[in-house]
């Protein structure tokens, strides 16, 4: 024998009991997904249907109007998501249709859902360093038990939301790049690029995840030559798998708009029925690097808004932390200290595996972080995470078994207990009857073809599939606000002069009679059309197990919160016919002109705060207001005076100063934001009457 052949005769056995120990892990694949299966279906049906918010809202009339051609009858029925790419939620809303029991519904979903466990447990087989194959099913399980034990994952089982299953298509896509780090293969690559942009034309926050993944080529065994090649073929397949995906939606979009991404990406297309400034949602984002860095230790806190509405306290992502941080350390003492720490652990392809998804999911963090921080977007990288603290607890303390054991019963102790008492496991429970989503409607609204203009920030878009076959649905006020100007004001008046006399308000509420203050409310949303309401001709559809919803109220440090137990008392939606209104407008024309000055000043003092800029302006009450999407912020201008708050988290209204002050010029303007909250202080701002 060689002296050659004697270097690589180890590596070729240790390569031989690795395969061996992968082959003895793959006997047991079978009972780990069905374990996984049953897990995820059994916590699914213990925590109960979930009726979200955003499922009322777009989920459902997504998967409808992907299958149901809307765009001639319908305008931002749902606000702005009513143009993202809806074909994720068929499967949804298939389900729904056809009148299966939630409970039959929500399984099938689990089930589908489980898939990312089994993914997860292929990517800690790949990663697993052990010859013994009881030890690598250890190792595996391990991963996986740490990947469901992720308060979103657990949340989103069983419901409409789509980020598991586009998750998963991410995840079966770095599996296969991660397969490739083992034994190159052009076709795999290829199929990667084509799952991740699969992934990416479903839900465009996948992009993140396509970009990172380009990290894992870096550690293909191949030369520098062939690298760069496997990286062009990858760019090049990720962009035929987006296409194959999206084009069908987006000729749809561009058709109607001259924007195939429509509304996003607008500053680029420039379509006139959409703002062209920078959508970004900042909700999650830190404001600093401090708060960056801090992020994996403040997701430890059982409070909301940290990486999602809800409270989701998640360990593992400071145990990757502190893990890194030690493994850093012990580095720059062996490169100081010249001495030789070896492992127990031989290297290999499962280390050079786990070094490439390490790289590839550091990158991923920042990406993800500086891009939305949002926790339901990082479901998949949630599971990779797992699958590297449990590869670096056993790399670490190969030689203190006991203490390893000890960190991972004190991992999965305190996880539990953070999951069972400081998670909010679903946004809206109820109990597991009938349908998932039961409505009763007047045979009047299901028969008669109505043109209805909808109020409110949850638009209720979900109705649509109730309601008679060629009824439209615009969404005006509440969200992303239409008025009857430009390219927005053409498209409602032709709908308005197609459908005349069938129009119709749609509102979540209580009848008029009941609730005399919101007729005014409404008259005074719809007088931009120059109608008002019929008192006269109403009607409620009855909506069984409604969650809260969201209101804005002004000189309160209340707020309501998402992800509340218990359904709101009214489960009604309103429906009043709807009139021309000849009343003379010139006094509220004037007024609206008098007071767009005073926020496009107050934009101009603090664009940090005030984004996207120039959008419409309503009249809501005694209050003019603009909503500001990218900071979910609302500003106002009443009595007098110029004031914000933030809805969604709460806190007391924060007070600039005098209309007056604001109508001349941009004010000097101290703002900005500080652990999610923004402020802003102008000087000597005062209170008006």
């Amino acid at each position: 024998m060689s002296p050659a052949e004697d270097i690589l005769q180890p590596a070729r056995l240790h390569g031989a009991q690795l395969a061996a120990a992968g082959a003895t892990a793959g006997l047991h694949r079978l009972p780990v997904y069905i374990a996984c299966t049953l897990s995820v279906v059994l916590a699914n049906y213990l925590l109960g249907k979930d009726v979200a918010w955003d499922m009322l809202n777009y989920h459902l009339y997504a998967g409808f109007s992907a299958i149901n051609d809307r765009f001639a009858q319908d305008y931002f029925a749902a606000g702005a998501p009513s143009y993202f790419n809806p074909y994720a939620y068929v499967p949804f809303y298939a389900l729904v249709s056809i009148g299966l029991p939630a409970l039959v519904i929500s399984s099938l979903l689990a089930a589908a859902h489980s898939i990312i466990l089994w993914l997860t447990y292929e990517l800690a087989v790949a990663v697993a360093p052990f010859a013994d194959g009881r030890m690598k099913i250890i190792f595996s399980v391990c991963a996986v038990a740490l990947a469901f034990a992720n308060p979103i994952l657990i949340q989103e089982v069983g419901s409409s939301f789509a980020d598991i299953t586009t998750a998963e298509l991410v995840l079966a896509g770095w599996l296969l790049l991660a397969d490739a780090v083992r034994a190159p293969r052009t076709a795999r690559v290829t199929c990667a690029a084509l799952l991740l942009g699969a992934a990416t034309a479903l839900k465009l926050t996948n992009s993140v995840h396509a970009i990172a993944a380009m990290a894992i080529l870096l550690f293909l065994p191949l030369s520098l030559r062939d690298r760069v090649r496997q990286g062009v073929g990858y760019l090049i397949c990720l962009g035929f798998g987006f296409a194959l995906v999206a084009a069908p939606w987006s000729y749809r979009l561009e058709r109607t708009f001259g924007n195939p991404v429509f509304p996003l990406m607008n500053g680029i297309f420039r379509s006139p029925e959409f703002t062209t400034e920078p959508l970004r949602h900042f909700r999650y984002i830190p404001a600093n690097l401090m708060e960056a860095l801090w992020r994996p230790f403040a997701m430890v806190d059982p409070v909301r808004l940290v990486q999602e509405e809800l409270s989701a306290p998640d360990l593992r992502y400071a145990v990757l932390a502190v893990l890194i941080g030690w493994l850093l350390l012990r580095w720059l003492w062996t490169r100081f200290t010249r001495s030789s720490m070896v492992s127990t652990i031989p290297a290999g392809a499962a280390a050079r595996i786990l070094a490439a998804l390490g790289s590839a999911l550091s990158a991923d963090w920042v990406l993800w972080l500086a891009g939305s921080g949002n926790g339901r977007y990082f479901l998949p990288m949630a599971c990779i995470a797992a699958v590297v603290v449990i590869a670096l607890l056993f790399r670490i303390f190969a030689t203190w078994a006991k203490v390893r054991n000890y960190i991972l019963v004190a991992l999965f102790s305190v996880q539990a207990v953070q999951l069972s008492m400081g998670a909010q496991l679903r946004w809206n429970s109820v109990p597991w009857n009938g349908q998932w989503v039961s409505v009763a409607v007047p045979t009047r609204l299901r028969t008669e073809p109505s043109l209805y203009l909808t109020v409110g920030a949850q638009s209720n878009s979900f109705v649509a599939m109730f309601l008679a076959k060629d009824s439209g649905l615009i969404n005006f006020s509440g969200g992303y606000a239409l008025g009857p100007e430009g390219a927005n004001g053409a498209r409602i008046e032709a709908l308005i002069r197609r459908y005349s006399p069938h129009l119709r308000v749609l509102w979540r509420g209580e009848p008029l009679a009941v609730d005399e203050r919101r007729l005014a409310l409404l008259d005074d949303a719809l007088t931009r059309f120059s109608l008002r309401v019929d008192t006269g001709d109403c009607a409620a559809i009855n909506v069984q197990d409604m969650p809260r919803e969201v209101t804005i109220k002004f000189k309160t440090s209340e707020s309501v919160e998402p992800g509340e137990q218990q359904p709101s008392a009214i489960n009604s939606l309103m429906s009043c016919h709807l009139v021309p209104d000849n009343t003379d407008r010139s006094s509220i024309i004037a007024r609206e002109r008098a007071v767009e000055p005073v926020f496009d000043h107050l934009e101009d003092a603090c664009p940090e705060l005030f984004q996207p800029r120039r959008l419409r302006t309503e009249h809501y009450g005694v209050y003019w207001r603009r909503l500001y999407m990218n900071t979910d912020l609302v500003a106002s201008v009443s009595h007098g005076s110029v004031m914000f708050l933030n809805p969604l988290r709460g806190g007391p209204t924060v007070y600039l100063g005098r209309e007056s002050d604001w109508a001349k010029a941009p004010l000097p303007l101290a703002c900005g934001r500080r652990n999610g909250r923004y402020f802003a202080t102008v000087p000597e701002a005062k209170e008006g009457s």
